[in-house]
């Protein structure tokens, strides 16, 4: 452990895809959380990596400023910067990691490089009321959904993960289906709040174990809307032609965004149930972007009140991609004497804990 300070400082820079973010953390409480968000990507349907970048270097600067001021410190007061080093898009982390770096040199202080699932897991721990160890976290996101086993800050383990797809990867190709415009996942939230969940029946697959596997459901989503709700099945011709599928879709769509919606949460929660009793852990959390969905939030609350769990899920802003989480990650890695005064240390667009 590092020697007891009156106050650890710490920056934290956020830049793993297409959300620009800056933090400042004191004592494990968060100062500032500033984010800058790219609406470059909405006409490509999906971000576009190379555009990402230069809005990240655009962003940068002044993200980092504004949340230094808004934490109303000086950088000379900083102990540490902590940054996202993976996974990620490459030509985004290299942009947060390379000033991190410049930083580092400037203000001659150390590095403590931030896994990202990580941190997403260790949101919990931002604010009151935070879960006791041990605990598990069904994180999910974009790129990634896991169920987490925390024994301490860091010390945690993934005993559970898609094989395929991700949940948010599921909601998003499915909102792309239907035709709804990028990001899809918050609108089929917003849909499915005033459409029967009952509707319309998808297929849960039979996985062993605590995996996930989601490709198959994006497949019977597919054929359900190609068949326009007669057959989820493939057939060589489909049942409706495009005109009866847009037809279709449009006097259903708030029924079938409710269906596939708590399809891929029974899927998510399902296995999450299982890993508790598998476990007998009862302080159970929620993180990563997809966390913020309130169709998932509500059932995992009402799940949790079932099974008298302790449950936690993260304040909004917490949710998706953010520096707040990183810097908190950071605090905890500082106490750890995790730090690094290696400016050769490099961004990974993969890695494992």
């Amino acid at each position: 452990m590092q020697e007891f300070k009156r106050n650890v400082t710490i920056i934290a820079i956020e830049s793993s895809c297409d959300e620009t973010s800056a933090s400042v953390c004191r004592n494990g409480e968060i100062l500032s959380n500033i984010v800058a968000s790219q609406k470059v990507h909405e006409q490509y349907g999906g971000v576009i990596p190379e555009l990402a970048s230069r809005a990240h270097i655009q962003h940068i600067v002044p993200v980092v400023d504004l949340a230094v001021k808004k934490a109303n410190i000086s950088l000379t007061e900083t102990d540490a910067i902590a940054f996202t080093q993976a996974p990620g898009l490459i030509g985004s982390l290299l942009v947060g990691s390379q000033f991190a770096k410049s930083l580092s040199l400037a203000l001659n202080k150390p590095l403590i490089p931030v896994h990202h699932m990580q941190a997403h897991v260790l949101a919990n721990l931002i604010s009151n009321p935070r879960p006791a160890f041990p605990f598990l976290c069904l994180t999910v996101s974009g790129g990634h959904t896991q169920i987490v086993c925390c024994q301490s800050p860091l010390n945690m383990k993934v005993i559970g993960e898609t094989i395929d797809d991700a949940a948010g990867e599921a909601f998003d190709k499915s909102a792309k289906l239907l035709g709804l415009p990028y990001p899809g996942g918050p609108l089929i939230d917003k849909h499915a709040a005033t459409g029967d969940a009952t509707r319309f029946s998808f297929p849960e697959p039979q996985i062993e174990g605590l995996n996930f596997s989601f490709s198959g459901l994006k497949t019977s989503i597919l054929y359900f809307l190609k068949n326009a709700g007669k057959s989820n099945i493939y057939k060589e011709q489909f049942l409706a032609s495009p005109e009866e599928q847009q037809l279709f879709i449009n006097n259903n769509l708030d029924d079938i965004c409710a269906s596939v919606q708590h399809r891929i949460i029974s899927i998510l929660l399902n296995k999450l149930k299982k890993a508790a009793a598998t476990t007998g852990i009862r302080e159970i959390c929620l993180a990563g972007g997809v966390s913020a969905n309130r169709g998932l939030r509500t059932a995992f609350e009402k799940l949790g009140n079932e099974s008298g769990w302790n449950i936690y899920i993260p304040a909004f802003e917490y949710c998706t991609d953010n520096a707040a989480m990183i810097a908190i990650t950071g605090y905890y890695k500082f106490l750890a004497g995790e730090t690094s005064d290696d400016l050769s240390i490099t961004a990974t667009a993969r890695a494992e804990w």
